[in-house]
């Protein structure tokens, strides 16, 4: 019997004993002994019919479970190395290979591969494995990448952000709705440049066993990364980023502090923040503001500062994540939620030889070129805490 049938049976079974109940109940609303038995059988028989469904349930669930296949079978033809579609442009082999050849040769050597790649400069722009380890160089070197929001750009790029509020009013029955006019304000990512020199000597430049490649991803990452640092926290958006600790266009001030700062300060700090932003806010502080913060206790005597209980994860304060940078201010602390900082790439980075800046001590120079902006879009998102000036 299947279970669509064991179904029907036995609601035709509960039909009849409710049919059964209606009909044989005495004057008082009970039944009689014999009655009482005969309904209590009916019952067991729903109630056995129930059971039997959900056994076939079971077994039906565990049929489908047992026929599934083992492995995936393959449903395309695999793909051999040569099969491979061939990589073009700055991201073909030949191309990162003309841009080693090149720079070893002190770029006497440039094949027309490489000038495919040649910016208004005159610049050769990096091949892309190169530009993605750049990036992953300034993503673990800069703290501000890591928190913000980034946007790759092809030109000016506009944000939209609301300069007034809808504001919610209670009206009476059937009275007249009342609609306030929507502002909006326009924030510009545009593009700043960003130049990096490194030198090699000539006699690691024509070494080949000399790791170039790593030696300079890693110099340019380096360099790159902290200046972009300095002008995100601290950038007056003039040729730079606009930084979070700028006077104008940083975030809000929530509070200058006229005394050595407290736990109640910081507590301060963090209700000045609006809900929403808490919940994914941390602190930004210099290195030297750390040991004064961590010499801080409640009022039961217990330190404020919760040191992190796990490898790679940041110390933590009233239980937000605390990031430190050499280069954010002295004076002020930060605490938000930084995804609102907008970061702006604009276009591919480019390497370029400097001929005569270093010849004279038998050395190579290269500088890296980039075009970045930065701007915090929502300055209520990010407040600051101005210290005490020594």
């Amino acid at each position: 019997m299947t279970i669509l049938e064991l179904r029907e049976k036995r609601n035709t079974a509960w039909n009849a004993a409710k049919t059964f109940l209606d009909s044989h109940r005495t004057e008082k609303g009970t039944l009689t002994a014999e009655d009482d038995a005969t309904y209590s059988r009916m019952e067991q028989e729903i109630a056995d019919l129930g059971k039997e469904i959900t056994r076939l349930e079971r077994q039906e669930a565990w049929e489908a479970e047992l026929k599934k296949p083992v492995n995936k079978p393959l449903t395309s033809k695999p793909v051999t190395a040569a099969e491979k579609p061939a990589k073009t442009g700055r991201a073909s082999d030949a191309y990162k290979d003309a841009m080693l050849s090149a720079m070893r040769s002190n770029f006497r050597n440039v094949s027309n591969v490489l000038q495919e790649g040649v910016d208004t400069d005159g610049g050769y722009l990096v091949p892309e494995e190169y530009d993605r380890r750049l990036i992953d160089v300034l993503d673990g070197e800069n703290i501000m990448r890591s928190l913000a929001t980034k946007i790759t750009t092809a030109g000016q790029h506009k944000i939209n952000i609301a300069a007034t509020k809808p504001a919610a009013a209670w009206i009476e029955e059937g009275g007249q709705l009342s609609f306030g006019d929507a502002t909006f304000d326009q924030i510009l990512l545009d593009s700043h440049k960003l130049h990096v020199a490194i030198r090699v000597t000539e006699e690691l430049l024509y070494d080949n066993a000399f790791g170039l490649e790593n030696y300079i991803i890693t110099q340019f990452g380096k360099a790159l990364a902290n200046a972009e640092e300095d002008a995100f926290l601290n950038g007056d958006g003039v040729g730079k980023p606009l930084g979070l600790f700028a006077a104008s266009g940083g975030g809000q001030i929530a509070e200058t502090l006229t005394a050595a700062i407290k736990a109640d300060d910081i507590i301060n700090l963090v209700y000045a923040l609006k809900r929403p932003y808490r919940k994914n806010a941390s602190f930004i502080m210099n290195d030297k503001n750390i040991a004064v913060i961590r010499k801080l206790k409640d009022n039961n005597g217990a330190y404020i500062w919760q040191p992190s209980a796990q490898a790679g994860e940041p110390d933590r304060l009233f239980g937000y994540p605390v990031h430190t940078s050499a280069y954010a201010p002295e004076n002020a602390i930060a605490f938000g939620d930084y995804k609102y900082y907008n970061i702006g790439d604009r276009g591919t980075r480019s390497f370029k030889q400097l001929t005569e800046l270093f010849a004279g001590n038998g050395m190579i120079g290269y500088v890296a070129k980039e075009r970045v902006d930065g701007k915090l879009i929502l300055p209520e998102a990010v407040q600051i805490l101005k210290l005490k000036a020594e």
